[in-house]
């Protein structure tokens, strides 16, 4: 089941009969107090989210999915009239899995939903980091420093993840960015670099593990 949370009636009907003809069970909401009570009942297996909507807009919806234990890591995509890169960032690192800007052609968002939900089925390996006083378990979507929980962004926990992952490797600016954010580093896009300052100071101490390394990227140290 796809839930659309979409107000424009003739934009949510064509993508609920695109997504139909395509084989796929889809319902419609026009406001997100239907939405949020149909997602009571059943949780779909991907949403389809517009940003302009009544009543509360789609960056707030998607800010609840992600603070909810049981939607935490439902898949989400963005569909939005709005195209600049501040909206981009802001839905991504919000924790959209996906962004998607209008008008756009239906065999195309069949597509980015097809990859979406691939991904989402992949199965997850349980792992947990420990490195003196730093504790991360992917799967908890949890951060302690010195036994103290620590609040991250969505992307500034992926950042740090993928730190973890290849602990003790360096990883190019590019490789980071097409991980994270799902695109390629841009001249002059500064997005990486505020988020790792961002997520050293957050981690207090324990940011130091986090290294520069001038002209490539930045590395997880496996010591201090």
């Amino acid at each position: 089941m796809i839930y659309l949370l979409e107000d424009d009636d003739s934009i949510r009907k064509l993508i609920i009969y695109a997504l139909e003809s395509q084989g796929y069970e889809a319902e419609g909401f026009a406001v997100p107090s239907a939405f949020w009570k149909a997602m009571g009942k059943t949780l779909p297996e991907l949403v389809l989210l517009d940003i302009m909507l009544p009543e509360e807009d789609g960056l707030t919806v998607l800010r609840k999915l992600r603070m909810a234990g049981a939607t935490r890591n439902l898949p989400v995509i963005m569909l939005t009239a709005k195209n600049t890169e501040y909206d981009r960032v802001v839905g991504l690192d919000n924790g959209a899995d996906d962004f998607i800007s209008k008008p756009f052609g239906m065999m195309e968002l069949v597509a980015r939903i097809r990859a979406v939900l691939r991904r989402s089925q992949k199965d997850i390996t349980t792992h947990e980091y420990q490195m003196d006083g730093l504790y991360v378990c992917p799967e908890r979507h949890l951060v302690r420093v010195d036994g103290q929980d620590v609040v991250l962004t969505h992307k500034e926990f992926e950042l740090l993840c993928l730190l973890l992952e290849n602990r003790g490797m360096v990883l190019s600016r590019n490789i980071l960015m097409s991980k994270v954010w799902g695109v390629e580093q841009e001249r002059e896009n500064r997005t990486l670099d505020v988020h790792v300052r961002t997520l050293r100071s957050k981690l207090g101490p324990a940011g130091n593990y986090i290294e520069t390394v001038r002209g490539i990227g930045y590395r997880m140290r496996d010591s201090l």
